[in-house]
């Protein structure tokens, strides 16, 4: 949570005061109509709702690109580089505590040219920077901080600092390792240190291929490293803070179908289960939070992002394929559900993402408080008997499980009876939670994030046999091949009528296997022939001779290098989500040079699935695909 800033005439105030060069001076604030204070800088004029949270910080902040750098460069001074997306919770915290305290923003601007990044705008930035705060302190997160030279050299790297020495424990202050670059970032020592760094960077992007595609046995691989991770009583793998990531559930799947490896089917079904009945899941609105803090899953960090609930409603519904059991049909609905009625934008793409925290009635923000819940307050939303049923069955008491008030959880699943009961109580309680301040909403479209919904539509309208979900997953087909394309190359960020940002390697390879999705639920050759369009794309600009894609374009921007992503995380990796779908694409189209592409990226990728099985789930998901027989069936007719 944010803390109260030092005043000016506080005496941390005065000693950073006292350090500063002569001349140092706060900057003038501009002040509204009724005398409050008010800051314009040039985040003014950007679409992304999170570059305009920033907008009236006293920092004077600019958008990534060669005006911020050529200012560096004729200053004489580092670009600090700020990096973070609208629903980070810390990116919050050291916005209140850094970028509005005027005397740290004062320093800031004096000494460097100060830059913004939305990394769900710009994943090629955030990435390759986030690769080198990886190896250069071991771990990464955002807010990423990271301070360039004038020619876009690495200098030194962090993620969130607490504003002064002594504010959160032992570590430096924010203002201190300002004053310690400003003052040293000169030093050739300094400056060369990135060197080897990033010479190591571009080896492991310029690795040589395998001489053969890798055997399906990596699959079986994969499955003992998550047996051994696995969480037998609440689900999941490894310790807290738990994340879902879908792929390895996808994965685990395809394992316990082609091995008829009934120990990971259990595993994917206690985990679904428990996710289910847990916090991370918002009973009342529907989709799952970011990840659970807990083992239990039952405190989330509340924000909610497309991505992961795209991608967690087809899991849903290959489980329910896979099992029969509804459970996961009656949750996938939900999820899409939410998508489509809170999460559309009217002109028919989808937003991405819901804030974690919300104000009170006083204007202060909490974490969740959206969507928790009191005793008392379900004795005003509900008659008695409905009330006493959903404290007692969802775990809701006084003190509560969260900051004192209640996350709705449930130890088992609800019957039948149990679900028709929930189904009409929760319309009245949804009804009495939309008279709170809603959280924040991001609402840019993304468009490899709206691929991965496109897809999961798709997917339900063919498993459930439902049209309606194919027509939404065509509607915003339909809206990203039109309003997000410049000719034939995609745009990766729209928001109320404006495109921007050349998209990467993932926004279209989750495209193509999205409209393969849709020619599977409509039969439509149109999706087809836009699929491969869009591999043209893919194979012209993205494609390394060696086998799979860069995430940029080959007349892209330059950037530190020239990244091959390969970790299944949060989002599956580009490379493999264009792996997969080429498989299947040469599946469709039966093009031999189709099957040998995707047999080159396979193999690519080979030294790292047989080193790392559990980086790349998809990846592993795409070899097992390679690598089967597909059923062709050929129907003749007059």
């Amino acid at each position: 949570k944010a803390q109260p800033k030092a005043p000016m005439n506080h005496p941390d105030a005065l000693a950073a005061l006292a350090r500063t060069p002569p001349g140092y001076r706060p900057r003038t604030r501009h002040l509204c109509a009724d005398g409050t204070p008010r800051f314009i800088n040039a985040l003014i004029h950007e679409a992304s709702p999170y570059l305009l949270q920033h907008a009236h910080n006293p920092v004077d902040w600019q958008p990534w690109g060669d005006a911020a750098f050529a200012e560096a460069a004729a200053r004489d001074v580092p670009v600090f580089l700020s990096v973070g997306y609208s629903t980070c919770h810390w990116c919050h915290v050291m916005e209140h505590e850094s970028f509005e305290d005027e005397l740290i923003a004062a320093y800031l601007n004096d000494h460097f040219v100060p830059v913004k990044v939305d990394r769900e705008e710009r994943p090629d930035v955030d990435a390759v920077h986030m690769e080198f705060l990886q190896r250069t302190t071991g771990g990464g997160g955002w807010p990423m901080s990271v301070w360039l030279t004038p020619q876009r050299r690495p200098l030194f790297a962090g993620t969130y600092f607490p504003a002064r020495d002594g504010d959160r424990g032992p570590h430096r202050g924010f203002l201190t390792i300002l004053q310690a670059l400003h003052e040293n970032w000169r030093d050739p020592a300094m400056q060369q240190q990135a060197e080897p760094v990033l010479a190591s960077m571009r080896d492991q992007a310029a690795a040589d291929p395998d001489a053969t595609v890798p055997p399906p046995a990596i699959l079986g691989a994969l499955a003992e490293i998550y047996d051994r991770q696995f969480d037998a009583t609440w689900g999941g793998f490894g310790r807290a803070p738990k994340f879902p990531r879908p792929c390895v559930l996808d994965a685990l799947l395809r394992h316990a179908h082609r091995a008829r490896d009934h120990v990971a089917r259990d595993q994917v079904e206690v985990t679904l289960t428990r996710m289910a009945c847990g916090g991370l899941y918002d009973h009342v609105g529907g989709g799952f939070a970011r990840y659970s803090v807990d083992r239990e899953w039952l405190v989330p960090h509340f924000e909610k992002m497309l991505y992961d609930n795209a991608q967690l409603a087809r899991t849903l519904l290959d489980a329910h394929q896979a099992t029969g059991r509804p459970l996961y049909a009656r949750v996938a609905r939900d999820v899409l559900a939410w998508m489509d009625t809170e999460m559309s934008d009217p002109a028919g793409g989808f937003w991405s993402a819901t804030d974690a925290d919300s104000a009170d009635a006083a204007g202060h923000m909490h974490e969740g408080l959206f969507c928790t819940w009191t005793p008392d307050e379900l004795d005003l939303a509900l008659d008695a008997d409905d009330a006493a049923w959903v404290k007692s069955t969802f775990g809701v008491r006084r003190g509560g499980n969260f900051e004192g008030r209640s996350i709705l959880h449930l130890a088992a699943p609800l019957d039948s009876p149990g679900w028709d009961r929930w189904q009409r109580v929760r319309r009245t309680l949804h009804a009495v939670r939309a008279e709170r301040p809603p959280p924040g909403l991001d609402d840019k479209v993304i468009a490899g994030w709206n691929a991965l919904a496109i897809g999961a539509f798709a997917r339900a309208s063919l498993v459930l046999g439902e049209p309606a979900y194919a027509a939404r997953a065509a509607r915003a087909a339909d809206f990203v091949l039109g309003a997000m394309r410049s000719g034939e190359r995609l745009v990766r960020a729209w928001r109320a009528g404006i495109a921007r940002h050349p998209a990467v390697l993932e926004d279209y390879a989750a495209l193509i296997g999205a409209l393969l999705d849709l020619v599977s639920a409509t039969g439509e050759v149109r999706w087809l022939d836009e699929a491969l369009r869009l591999q043209a794309v893919l194979d012209a600009h993205f494609a390394d001779p060696a086998g799979g894609w860069f995430r940029t374009p080959d007349d892209g921007e330059a950037l530190l290098f020239r990244e091959k992503p390969d970790y299944d995380g949060a989002e599956p990796s580009g490379n493999s989500q264009a792996t997969l779908a080429l498989v299947r694409l040469a599946a469709l189209t039966d093009e031999p040079a189709r099957h040998a592409h995707a047999a080159a990226a396979l193999r690519a990728s080979g030294e790292f699935l047989r080193r790392s099985p559990h980086g790349a789930p998809l990846m592993v998901c795409a070899l097992d695909a390679w690598h089967a027989e597909p059923t062709v069936v050929v129907i003749v007719t007059p």
